[in-house]
Order: C-alpha cells, then structure tokens, then sequence
C-alpha cells in the first residue's frame, strides 16, 4: 500500500511501514532514539525526544550511563518513557560516517534493537532514519540497511513477537527512501 507519504511492505504476515510520520506520535509499544554513546541529547530527534518525555528519561538515561557505562556502538538499552505514551524507549547508538563498515554497523544497531523490543515481548516499534541526522550517514545507506535488517530479523527470528515497525521520516527525505525501499 502506498498512499503517497507512506507504503507498508509485508513479511510472513509482519508489517513495515515507511512513511512520512512523527516519530513521537507513532503508534507502537517503542520507539528508538538515535543517541550517542554517553546517552546525552544535545541535537536532532535525541534532543527533541529529551525535550518531550522529560527529566526522568534523561535522569534514567544518566542512571543507565553510571551504572552500565557507555553505550557501545551498535549496541542499545532500554530507558524509561518519561512523560512519552511508550512502554520504554530504545537507545541505539549507530554509526557515524567515519567509522568503517557503516552499512554493516547500522544494520546490527537495527537488529539489536529489534532484538531488545522483541526481548521485552513488545509487538511494535518505530525507528527514526538512523544515523542520517549529525552522525552524516547518506540516506541511500540508511534505507538500504533498513531493507536488510528489518526482514533479516524476521527471518532469522520466525517467532519473534514484534508484527509492526515504522520507519518515520520527515517529508524531505520520504522520496529518497521508497525509492530505495520499494518494493522489497
């Protein structure tokens, strides 16, 4: 389906929408914020995300960084929601441009976090274009990575519980990724 701003492309009765859509108004159990690695939020959709849900996100994400250290890159955890509607909120750490392998890397900091909702028995997700944003990584790679993991995942996890995952994107970048995404 593809209503001009968003298609959804089905797996084995899974659903992954791509669309034009505020990451903070997504309706899932989760959503992923793109953080760095001391989860500290000083830009982009990490800061907004900060802004929205509140001092106890960021006061549970300076709790997580204490007791775990930082967060490893491709590697995420688990923080609470704060004042957001979600069940809790994934932290992802994704590649910058400089780094080596940069498809490779964005794609497992996808898997993990699928892996990290799937683990908590959540059924929907949303991620927003990982990396895309002051990390430098294009958009192509991105969407490409997007359309290896998310299906990869599926497959090498058949009874996994997660059957929706949205990848919202602001309207700028929406032709980019269908054309990269569509069809599978």
């Amino acid at each position: 389906m593809d209503s001009g701003h968003s298609f959804t492309q089905d797996y084995r009765g899974r659903k992954f929408c791509v669309g034009v859509k505020d990451l903070l108004g997504a309706p899932t159990d989760t959503i992923v914020n793109p953080a760095n690695s001391g989860l500290s939020h000083g830009a982009g959709v990490a800061e907004q995300i900060a802004t929205f849900a509140g001092e106890a996100f960021v006061e549970d994400c300076r709790r997580k960084v204490a007791k775990l250290g930082r967060v490893l890159l491709t590697q995420a955890v688990i923080t609470c929601a704060g004042n957001l509607p979600y069940k809790g909120i994934i932290n992802a750490v994704g590649p910058r441009m400089t780094e080596a392998n940069v498809p490779g890397k964005l794609e497992q900091t996808i898997i993990n976090s699928l892996a990290l909702a799937d683990a908590q028995g959540w059924i929907s997700i949303a991620f927003p274009a990982l990396s895309t944003g002051i990390f430098g990584v294009p958009k192509e790679v991105c969407a490409k990575a997007f359309g290896r993991a998310v299906p990869t995942y599926w497959r090498d996890h058949p009874q996994s519980n997660i059957r929706l995952v949205w990848l919202c994107l602001f309207q700028r970048d929406y032709a980019e990724f269908k054309k990269w995404l569509a069809p599978w």
